[in-house]
């Protein structure tokens, strides 16, 4: 069973930076890709950014290229978003989440996953 727990939420004034976490376990880490999404209540939950599973590739929403970065660390089974620039635009419910396979890049939409995490929250105040 695939767990993934997000960590580094929180509140933060608009133009700060935060740095989340998520942890993976229960299947062979570096051989899946990973991403990351967000959600506000009332809207679908929305595509932030992916990483390949070497970690060699990324990509990134318009709304977040240049201001938040991906990464992975395959040897912690962690990936991170740093996110800077932090606008009230970017508060919502942030998730991470493992790619089914690798025959799809970039994997943008949330069909393109199958495992999520439980989400947490990023608040940004003006």
């Amino acid at each position: 069973q695939v767990q993934l727990v997000e960590s580094g939420g929180g509140l933060v004034q608009a133009g700060g930076s935060l740095r989340l976490s998520c942890a993976a376990s229960g299947r062979t880490f570096s051989l899946y890709g990973m991403g990351w999404f967000r959600q506000v209540p009332g809207k679908e939950r929305e595509f932030v950014a992916t990483i390949s599973w070497t970690g060699g590739s990324t990509y990134y929403a318009d709304s977040v290229k240049g201001r938040f970065t991906v990464s992975r660390d395959n040897a912690k089974n962690t990936v991170y978003l740093q996110m800077n620039s932090l606008e009230p635009e970017d508060t919502a419910v942030y998730y991470c989440a493992q790619a089914r396979n690798r025959n799809t890049w970039p994997p943008s939409a949330t069909i393109d996953y199958d495992y999520w995490g439980q989400g947490t929250q990023v608040t940004v105040s003006s």
